[in-house]
């Protein structure tokens, strides 16, 4: 009883209510770790009050004198939330994490003087050497109690698998014994449950020493439906139209960075009070962002996953999502944003026919494959070579390289130390059947999707079994149990605008201004800066292949196996706007194509169409020398480089067109990823004597 009181009155400081009680489950799991030193995983749906449970915890592990509670948590965003819930609870909480490095000296000193109760990491910060070296140690002999918030990234067939948190077994295993330890998560299905409870056991200790609590997932405040609509243009006509009838505010979830950028380009001009919200979203910016939606500010934010897990908005009063995400546990787990504290909220999809192909274009194994895995352990010595270093030396670009890299440690295979990485010389056997499962599964959970959308059974039902929830059951409120409750309607001044902005042509192409680390290793003499003399102008690009618009249309002209066709009529057209509201300094004097080896037919005719119309002379095309070729679209920066330095050259004729140029060149390309090709072909062109040079690209890769 004397936990239960102290308990009690824990909470009601945490929520702010003097007649708060405990949901089922919550004290149970509260008492399993204070009382009994329990290891415990409690699955319940997002709202229920997870995070009350650890800190009504913490603060009562503290008063009996424990050490301070370790919290590994994945967003920065869940981070500040947290650290705020902890304060309201009377519960010291401080973070470390990319964000707020100038504050860990302070940070640490806290620690040494006993004045922290929380302390908040990121599954990355348990692998930075010094940290893990100097730092952790202390701090896994003296916590009281450890917390897996997002439990469901632990498992690599959880939907947000993330290879750090796979460290988490190490921690878990390196803590004294009788040290309490608490996972959490709001999606998890079966398969999931079992692997975190696995990793939860201790050394030799049976999975079922690990206690499970695990509740309904049904969302009674939320209100589901699909709705689907026959294009881009329609759908945001629709939430042109509409946004402002949806209650409060809420989230717009896009599929990719670009249509969150659009959509909420679009809404702006269309007199909606909206921020876009991605990952490439600058970090404070962000956290504007999120605090002028909790302060009902704006209508919405037009997001990309980037906002998930833990944005804590009790009253958010609807989610939408222009595309779907690619499985029924993403989707319950970015809708649980809404309706927290609210009895109602309303949770919309309206699916694109392009979703499959956008699925399949985003996806990047998190599992190695075997070649890439051998690549990287047969260049790892006992001695520390970087990443930049390493990425010179195995054709992997860098993003997936560290990945590769987090995998092969968790595995044992690789360690991270000062300086770079290192080879353990463990024996590593790559686990093809494990990573096929994985492939396999998430195929099936895509068609899942895509089942949910045209299913005539409840929509909350559909999502509790997608998550292997016993309590399923028809909800009484979605579309399927109560018939349409959003307007269906797309008014045509709405779709005009919407295609109009759709229509937009033109993106920045950068130049590159720096040669890549370890280019000498590729047979690429160079270092350092590119030198003013050698490079192209900003360049330009149709769209990109990512685009709401034009990306569609390009998406099918450069399909894996689509036959090389001329440049359509209207996308020609596009490309003659793109040329005419260019901003150049100089008007180009001439075309030069760069020779493509898939698609020539289209290179060549977007160079004539475009000499035809702008009445210019068509210069030729660079010579390709027979060295050299792609290194594909995973290659790194190094390799590509080492891929098309050698591979063309500048003919006779070309040349003495380049010498009599008074002005910059047009250089037209099909596709642009790295650049490296555009970079290239620059340099030999103003090394010919060109002026300057102007890349024109179809597409942009992303």
């Amino acid at each position: 009883m004397d936990t239960r009181l102290a308990a009690e009155t824990a909470l009601r400081e945490l929520v702010g209510r003097p007649d708060a009680v405990f949901h089922d489950g919550q004290f149970e799991a509260i008492s399993a770790l204070v009382d009994d030193a329990r290891r415990a995983l409690v699955v319940q749906r997002t709202g229920w009050g997870k995070s009350a449970v650890y800190f009504v915890a913490t603060r009562l592990l503290r008063q009996r004198g424990a050490g301070p509670t370790l919290l590994v948590s994945p967003l920065l965003a869940l981070m500040r939330d947290q650290v705020a819930a902890a304060a309201r609870a009377g519960v010291r909480a401080v973070s470390i994490n990319s964000a707020n490095a100038h504050e860990w000296g302070e940070v640490r000193e806290q620690l040494q003087r006993d004045e922290v109760d929380v302390l908040l990491l990121s599954p990355e910060r348990l692998n930075n050497p010094t940290f893990r070296d100097e730092q952790l140690p202390d701090l896994v002999a003296r916590t009281g109690l450890v917390v897996v918030d997002e439990a469901h990234c632990i498992s690599d067939w959880g939907h947000d698998f993330r290879p750090d948190y796979r460290r988490l077994r190490e921690l878990i295993q390196e803590i004294p014994s009788g040290v309490p330890v608490l996972a959490t998560t709001a999606t998890a299905n079966s398969r999931v449950v079992a692997d975190v409870v696995e990793q939860l056991g201790a050394a030799g200790e049976a999975a079922g020493e690990v206690l499970t609590i695990r509740g309904p997932l049904a969302r009674r405040s939320l209100r589901l439906g699909v709705l689907r609509l026959p294009d881009a243009a329609a759908r945001l006509g629709w939430l042109t139209a509409h946004l402002a009838d949806l209650p409060g505010s809420g989230i717009v979830y896009a599929l990719t960075v670009s249509a969150a950028e659009d959509t909420a380009r679009l809404l702006r001009e269309a007199g909606h009070e909206v921020l876009a919200y991605t990952g490439q979203t600058d970090p404070e910016q962000r956290e504007q962002a999120e605090q002028l939606l909790k302060q009902n500010r704006v209508k919405a934010l037009i997001a990309t996953s980037a906002l998930g897990m833990g944005f804590d908005k009790p009253d958010l009063g609807f989610v939408l999502h222009l595309g779907a995400p690619s499985s029924p546990v993403a989707y319950y787990q970015q809708v649980g944003r809404a309706g927290r504290a609210t009895e109602n909220a309303d949770v919309l999809l309206l699916p694109g026919p392009e979703d499959p192909a956008i699925w399949q274009y985003f996806a990047t194994a998190a599992m190695p494959t075997e070649e890439r895995a051998a690549a990287v352990l047969r260049e790892l010595g006992d001695q520390p070579i970087s990443t930049p270093a390493l990425e010179a030396l195995v054709d992997i670009r860098r993003s997936r390289l560290e990945l590769l890299l987090k995998v092969l440690d968790v595995d044992g295979a690789v360690r991270r130390v000062r300086g770079g990485w290192v080879s353990t010389g463990r024996p590593w056997t790559y686990d093809r059947v494990r990573y096929e499962r994985i492939a396999q599964a998430r195929t099936a959970e895509q068609q899942h999707m895509l089942d949910y959308e045209t299913s005539d059974r409840c929509r909350m039902a559909f999502l509790q079994e997608s998550l292997d929830d016993p309590s399923a059951e028809p909800c009484g409120r979605c579309d399927r149990c109560a018939g349409v409750w959003y307007p269906t309607d797309v008014p045509e001044a709405s779709t005009r605008a919407a295609t109009a902005s759709l229509d937009r042509v033109g993106v920045a192409v950068e130049p590159r201004a720096q040669w890549p680390t370890g280019a000498a290793s590729r047979g690429v003499p160079m270092r350092g800066n590119l030198p003013q003399g050698d490079r192209a102008s900003e360049g330009r690009a149709l769209a990109r292949l990512t685009d709401l618009g034009w990306g569609g249309p390009l998406r099918e002209l450069f399909a894996t196996g689509a036959t090389d066709v001329p440049i359509p009529d209207a996308m020609l057209g596009a490309c003659v706007r793109v040329l005419a509201e260019w901003d150049w300094a100089e008007r180009p004097v001439g075309i030069v194509t760069v020779p493509s080896r898939s698609r020539p037919v289209l290179v060549e005719s977007i160079a004539a169409g475009v000499a035809r119309i702008g009445r210019l002379p068509l210069l030729g095309s660079l010579d390709r020398t027979g060295e050299g070729g792609a290194s594909g679209e995973t290659g790194n920066s190094a390799y590509r480089l080492g891929a098309v330095w050698p591979a063309f050259r500048v003919g006779n004729e070309l040349a003495s067109a380049l010498t009599s140029a008074s002005g910059p060149v047009l250089l037209v390309d099909d596709l642009a990823d790295s650049r490296w090709t555009l970079t290239v072909a620059a340099r030999l062109l103003r090394n010919a004597g060109a002026p300057g040079v102007l890349p024109f690209v179809l597409a942009l890769r992303s």
